[in-house]
C-alpha cells in the first residue's frame, strides 16, 4: 500500500509539473503573438507556420489530457482555463493580418 501511495504521489507531482510547463508555453506563445502584433501587424509566412504549429501542438497536448479522478478540483479548473486560454490565443493569432511576401 505504501508503494502504491508513493507511486500516486509521484505521478501527481509529475503531472502538475507537466501542466505548469504547458501553461508556461501558452504564456510564451501569447507574448510572441502580442510582440508580433506590436511590431508590424503582419504575419510573415515562416512566422505564421511556426506559431500555428506551436498552437496545434499545445492543443494536442491539452485536449489529450484526461482528468485523473484522484486530482484535486483546482486541477480541473486549471485544465479548463488553459483550454479557454488556448482558444483565445487561436482567435488572437487569426486576427493578425497575413503577408506572404515576407
Amino acid at each position: 500500500m505504501n508503494t502504491q501511495k508513493k507511486m500516486v504521489e509521484s505521478f501527481e507531482m509529475n503531472h502538475r509539473i507537466f501542466m505548469k510547463n504547458l501553461i508556461d508555453s501558452l504564456a510564451k506563445l501569447e507574448e510572441d503573438i502580442e510582440a508580433a502584433r506590436e511590431i508590424d501587424n503582419v504575419c510573415s509566412g515562416e512566422w505564421c507556420r511556426a506559431i500555428e504549429f506551436s498552437l496545434d501542438e499545445i492543443a494536442k497536448d491539452l485536449y489529450s489530457i484526461s482528468e485523473p479522478r484522484w486530482m484535486a478540483d483546482d486541477y480541473s479548473r486549471t485544465l479548463r482555463n488553459s483550454r479557454r486560454r488556448l482558444h483565445d490565443l487561436y482567435a488572437k493569432y487569426h486576427g493578425i493580418p497575413t503577408n506572404t511576401e515576407h
